[in-house]
């Protein structure tokens, strides 16, 4: 076995351990440090698959905006209110259906799908030069789209802070 199968490997113990560990522990907060974990863990896979630019995507996208937000959330409500956030059983058990029946829909499509049929596989011919005039095009063409939503999520953090001071200082108060 090779250094880079080792690493594979271990990039893919860690995305399964994390993700078990998920959906085994009952506190919220604990799974959403998790899910950074199962996040990272797929994105070493992707770059090990050879596929870097996804991975970097991922890291970015959820790791970096969605995960932190959702981490950040669960804090002021768990602040908020001064009960822990936990999962039931019922949750559980409603998420185990509601997986396992996608699991079944996507793997029905897969078995079931001509992927050679396809067209716009055999035209498409990415080479790594691609992926700089992406990126170029994406940092100048679209660069007000990213500046704009980098404000509004920093105004959506601003204002979550705002309110969660407000309703601290009303407790405090008696009000």
């Amino acid at each position: 076995m090779e250094l880079n199968d080792i690493i594979f490997y271990i990039f893919g113990a860690i995305t399964a351990l994390s993700a078990l560990y998920i959906m085994l522990t009952k506190n919220i907060l604990y799974a959403a440090f998790a899910l950074i974990l199962t996040f990272i863990g797929v994105a070493g896979i992707y770059v090990f698959l050879g596929a870097e630019f996804i991975a970097v995507t991922q890291i970015l996208v959820y790791v970096g905006g969605i995960l932190i937000l959702l981490v950040f959330g669960i804090m002021l409500t768990n602040r908020l209110s001064g009960k822990k956030v936990i999962s039931s059983a019922y949750n559980k058990i409603m998420g185990f259906i509601v997986a396992g029946g996608l699991f079944a829909i996507l793997l029905k499509g897969i078995l079931e799908a001509n992927f050679s049929a396809l067209g716009w596989i055999d035209k498409s011919k990415f080479s790594d030069s691609s992926i700089p005039a992406f990126g170029l095009t994406l940092m100048t063409d679209y660069v007000l789209v990213f500046e704009i939503i980098g404000v509004l999520l920093l105004l959506a953090l601003i204002g979550a802070v705002r309110i969660a001071g407000n309703v601290r200082k009303e407790g405090e108060d008696g009000v």
